[in-house]
């Protein structure tokens, strides 16, 4: 598949928000533990730069990643991947596996639901998808019907002269 091909649906920026919060919390509790290593080891506080700076760098660099390279679905004409969804069920199939798609509210969470035509499903809630929800039932729907052959009518049919 090359890239062109590749639809990505990325991180709501409110998701994206939160987890970068969490970033920033494991940075001060790391320069809260490296305050307490140069206490008790009586060096230089100039050592408190280091871990600051690289957890800076981490966290700029983890921002950056959520921003560009994170995502939720991968979609292709041939099928999707799902990533960074936990319990999101079966994470990668083809379009034409797919027997229905559903939208349902497990746990108060509107999400879409995938159901495979062997079994199995996949879920995907929209709140964490940074477009439209009725946009990405739409796009969805889209693949999914790119993928429904039409019946052949002439097939069959024979000629009576």
């Amino acid at each position: 598949m090359s890239s062109a091909e590749l639809t990505y649906y990325r991180l709501a920026p409110t998701v994206q928000a939160r987890l970068l919060g969490a970033a920033v919390v494991g940075l001060a509790l790391l320069v809260f533990a490296g305050t307490a290593v140069v206490i008790a080891a009586r060096i230089d506080f100039a050592w408190l730069f280091v871990p600051l700076v690289l957890g800076i760098a981490a966290v700029i660099g983890f921002g950056w990643w959520l921003r560009n390279k994170a995502y939720v679905l991968r979609a292709s004409a041939q099928g999707y991947r799902v990533a960074f969804v936990r319990g999101a069920g079966v994470r990668e199939a083809r379009w034409a596996d797919i027997q229905e798609a559903v939208t349902t509210i497990p746990a108060g969470s509107p999400c879409l639901e995938l159901r495979l035509k062997k079994g199995g499903a996949t879920t995907i809630p929209v709140t964490i998808i940074g477009i439209d929800r009725e946009q990405f039932v739409r796009e969805i729907q889209g693949y999914l019907k790119a993928t429904i052959k039409p019946l052949d009518t002439t097939s069959g049919q024979t000629d009576a002269s």
